[in-house]
């Protein structure tokens, strides 16, 4: 799997329910959904819900940016993450150094 060949901007929109990360290229997106998620104890978890690159776009580490824009996101805030959908959770077991984050 290639890198893109400059870094790529991720935006990170908000809603009352979650969000998502998101890449914008030559009008298509690709995105990492979330939701929030009831906390536990003083921690604020989201459900990492969704992952979608369009066909244009794969093969250039895009989901994995996306992911990372999460998981530094999740430093940040304080969030612990949820992962329900199968690239996010694919992507934990291969970062185990990520368990800071991780929801139990």
């Amino acid at each position: 799997m290639s890198a893109p060949a400059e870094p790529i901007r991720i935006e990170h929109e908000t809603t009352g329910h979650g969000g998502r990360f998101v890449y914008r290229a030559e009008g298509s997106e690709a995105e990492l959904t979330y939701a929030h998620a009831p906390a536990v104890g003083d921690a604020a978890r989201v459900s990492a819900d969704h992952t979608y690159v369009p066909d244009s776009m794969r093969g250039q580490g895009i989901a994995a940016q996306l992911t990372n824009a999460l998981i530094e996101t999740a430093r940040r805030d304080g969030w612990k993450v949820i992962p329900r959908c199968s690239y996010v959770v694919a992507a934990f077991q291969r970062h185990p150094d990520w368990s800071d984050v991780l929801a139990n």
